[in-house]
């Protein structure tokens, strides 16, 4: 592909983003039925694009990858010694929660934290998402998952599965 054809197509994609991102904040308005509903097939649509599509775009033209519009911040401060579950919830049911949702490939750590909540909501385990980040750190310090950058920062970390670890941390 030449470079004027390259400059074209990631125009066209960098738009669909931008759709999506409204499309994004529009389901986020929904009541919580219609988000599940939608929840799945957006982080499809995201993953292909995303984990795809642009990386294709940027192996063959670098230069075309956008600079981040946001700068890196801690979204969650919650660290997993400092949880207190419901009664009904076992940290090992959170714990096949998050790993249910990872696969051995990257993966953003909001995108993670964001599917597992959604899960938790429909097994009835309704955990916040900050719970879920606090043991995705703490399964990042144990040696359970591997981590790209500082997962407190959700969109700009990526997690994702390993070996199986030893043991879960307390």
């Amino acid at each position: 592909m030449d470079r004027e054809k390259a400059i074209e197509i990631h125009k066209l994609l960098l738009d669909i983003a931008e759709a999506y991102e409204r499309a994004e904040v529009a389901v986020g308005e929904l009541d919580r039925d219609d988000r599940v509903a939608f929840a799945n097939q957006l982080g499809a649509v995201s993953e292909a694009l995303h984990r795809e599509l642009l990386p294709v775009m940027y192996k063959m033209y670098p230069d075309l990858r956008p600079p981040s519009k946001e700068p890196p911040h801690i979204i969650s401060t919650l660290r997993w010694e400092d949880v207190s579950l419901p009664p009904n919830v076992t940290a090992v049911a959170i714990d096949e929660l998050i790993l249910s949702c990872m696969k051995p490939r990257w993966q953003k750590t909001a995108m993670v934290v964001g599917n597992a909540t959604v899960r938790s909501n429909e097994i009835g385990l309704a955990v916040s998402d900050h719970i879920i980040a606090a043991l995705i750190e703490a399964l990042v310090e144990a040696g359970f998952i591997e981590n790209q950058g500082d997962v407190r920062k959700w969109r700009h970390s990526e997690v994702r599965l390993k070996g199986e670890p030893e043991s879960r941390p307390n």
